[in-house]
């Protein structure tokens, strides 16, 4: 899906790799969020993606694992309370899957934050290279331009399994 002429726009791995801990069930929770179905990217997709992210980010308090489940690392989706970086990128993910975005191009990744602290965004799959939605901006940035060590991403081929190992250039 990525175009190898495209290189560094896009998260580009070099194995497989064990999903998250809080992962390990996500398909049979959530089988949405391990659709393979793909599509073309149609116009004003970007805008779309940049709207539902804003609207989630402003509707959506930050509320974390330990405090909501009692322990720490849950995947789920946000409850009235709220939910931690995971809920939201899989909110974002369930909303544009909704909004008619394929899912293919919709990729849940992990990746340690600028204090290098754990955090999972979600991965939009454009043309023009892949654009990080974070609960921790408003913007849509490119995954290189973030700052962000990805750990690993939710493989585009097959959503149900992981990969790893990214180059950086």
């Amino acid at each position: 899906m990525a175009p190898a002429s495209a290189a560094g726009l896009y998260l580009v791995a070099a194995r497989s790799a064990p999903a998250p801990s809080g992962a390990k069930r996500l398909c049979a929770e959530f089988a949405w969020a391990c659709q393979a179905r793909s599509g073309p990217e149609r116009p004003s997709e970007v805008a779309l993606v940049r709207r539902v992210n804003r609207a989630i980010n402003a509707t959506t308090r930050e509320v974390s694992d330990r405090s909501q489940y009692a322990r720490e690392e849950h995947w789920a989706l946000p409850t009235k309370r709220g939910g931690d970086c995971e809920d939201f990128a899989l909110v974002k993910k369930r909303e544009l899957i909704r909004q008619g975005v394929a899912p293919a191009r919709l990729l849940i990744a992990t990746a340690l934050d600028r204090q290098r602290r754990s955090h999972a965004v979600l991965i939009y799959r454009g043309a023009g290279g892949d654009l990080v939605l974070d609960n921790q901006t408003d913007s849509l940035r490119g995954w290189q331009q973030t700052g962000y060590v990805f750990l690993r991403m939710q493989n585009p081929a097959d959503p149900r399994r992981w990969v790893s190992g990214f180059a950086t250039r």
